[in-house]
């Protein structure tokens, strides 16, 4: 079947045509390594990971970039442009290249803990400086920039009377200046919606690096239309990230790569819905923003308990990628139960034998579960609906288990049928959702041996001995077990 996909710059869902048959460029726009990856994270990778194998299954060769934000993200242009990194790295008194490499560890701790698969390609920003320089040439020489005091901005309301900045947010540049916060520095730009392509570095700026127009550092936008065009040509098939993304970061992408490539840069734009905690936006004034390790060990007071990857994992595919996700601990208590009982039944499904009879074929039986079947594949060609693929899964749960209670005998299916459950459980469950196992319970003599060690914890607080409070903690958190502390004093524990 044909694959569509939602195209977020014409509003509208359009058959998914690769710009050279057989092969996918994507490129998703990768975290931002100032701090640790949260709740707000899991749902893009996750999301734009399923994409990735889903293309595969198609038959398309992908090239998948996605990119780490080491240098540049800063909001345009306050407190003198000072980068999230350059910030963070003076807050915890560090190298910033060290800061960096912490918190990419800690993302791609992450990402294996949901099974993402790694991208083809993981640029730097702070690798590809010089094509940056390169590019904000370009576009000093196109007239479509313009530089001051060592700062280099895109002149927007210039590219707006020949292009249409705003298409794919749906702003209108005459509304932008209006808008525009009163922040430092907006003086030395012509327009308040102009954008900063390259920043003159302040005196104590760590991250700064030699250009023609003095020491600096770059802006966020030309980072990801640098990598891109490098990895994936002047044109390529499909761009993600975060409904988030779409202003200014996309738009300005789209202006910067339509000058300097006289082509508009991606033919289908994909963004994914935001996530909400209880209803409300995440963010640091809502006291809301969930780490992934936090969710991982429930060490958060939002969090009733510790959720497995995997639990997380099913319960953003529960929801369609473009609607909102509402995160509560009931909801992901019900994830957990449904998972469970899912895998429970795909792995029922695969230990079931059948035997070669077919006289015994249920025609009506074998053309519902054929119509359930034929769903999977439907529905993600329908935008990658894996909230739809998954409710036929549960369809078919009861048909598993009325097979293994002997209510329903295999021999009900034709061979055929037979076969394509089992094929299509296994293909979508594990090599396209790539949802694994999720945690299992411990046997009597570990939580024996486990209860032992908290005992030993507790006794090491009472005599504030945090030494051996901590290394206790410490060294169980390395082998894969979690421990919070609740409120009522009790200690409560989650396998990974």
């Amino acid at each position: 079947m044909p694959l569509k996909i939602y195209n977020s710059l014409s509003r509208r869902k359009e058959l998914f045509e690769s710009l050279i048959p057989g092969m996918a460029g994507m490129y998703v726009c990768g975290p931002t390594v100032s701090g640790e990856s949260h709740l707000g994270h899991a749902r893009p990778y996750i999301t734009f990971d399923v994409v990735y194998r889903y293309l595969m299954y198609k038959g398309f060769k992908v090239r998948y970039v996605r990119n780490i934000t080491d240098a540049g993200h800063f909001e345009e242009e306050g407190r003198e442009a000072i980068d999230k990194i350059n910030t963070r790295a003076a807050l915890e008194k560090t190298e910033p290249m060290e800061l960096v490499q912490k918190y990419t560890n800690l993302y791609h701790w992450a990402m294996n803990q949901f099974n993402c698969l790694p991208p083809s390609i993981e640029p730097t920003a702070t690798g590809h400086i010089i094509e940056q320089i390169a590019m904000i040439e370009e576009l000093l020489r196109a007239g479509y920039a313009y530089e001051v005091n060592g700062s280099v901005y895109f002149d927007v309301m210039k590219y707006s009377a020949h292009y249409d900045y705003g298409k794919l947010s749906g702003r209108i540049p005459e509304d932008l200046l209006e808008t525009t916060r009163q922040l430092e520095g907006q003086e030395e730009k012509r327009n308040k919606a102009d954008f900063a392509l390259w920043k003159k570095a302040p005196a104590k700026h760590l991250m700064r690096w030699k250009s023609p127009w003095g020491e600096g550092f770059p802006g966020w936008h030309i980072e990801c239309s640098a990598m891109a065009t490098k990895y994936l040509g002047k044109q390529f098939d499909i761009h993600g990230g975060g409904m988030d993304l779409l202003f200014p970061h996309h738009e300005s992408e789209i202006a910067q790569s339509t000058i300097c490539n006289q082509v508009a840069p991606v033919k289908y734009w994909m963004h994914n819905n935001m996530i909400t905690i209880n209803g409300k936006k995440m963010g640091k004034s809502y006291n809301n923003v969930i780490t992934l390790s936090q969710l991982f060990s429930g060490d958060h007071p939002l969090l009733e308990k510790a959720y497995h990857p995997m639990v997380i994992r099913f319960s953003i595919l529960q929801t369609h990628y473009r609607s909102t996700f509402d995160f509560s601990n009931e909801a992901l208590q019900a994830a957990e139960k449904g998972l469970r009982r899912l895998w429970d039944a795909y792995t029922t499904l695969q230990s079931l034998g059948r035997m070669d009879d077919q006289g015994k074929t249920d025609r009506g039986l074998d053309e519902k579960i054929n119509i359930l079947l034929e769903g999977f594949e439907e529905f993600m060609d329908d935008d990658f609906n894996t909230a739809k693929v998954l409710a036929n899964m549960f369809e078919l749960v009861p048909y598993i288990n009325s097979m293994k209670d002997k209510t329903i005998l295999p021999e009900s299916l034709t061979d055929e049928t037979w076969r394509k459950m089992k094929t299509f459980f296994k293909i979508f469950i594990e090599e396209i959702f790539g949802l694994q196992a999720p945690g299992q319970t411990t046997d009597s003599k570990l939580e024996d041996v486990l209860q032992v060690l908290i005992d030993l914890r507790k006794i090491a607080k009472a005599k504030k001995d945090f030494v051996t409070s901590d290394r206790i903690r410490n060294e169980l958190s390395a082998a894969g077990i979690l421990l919070k502390d609740e409120k009522d004093g009790s200690v409560s524990y989650s396998i990974q």
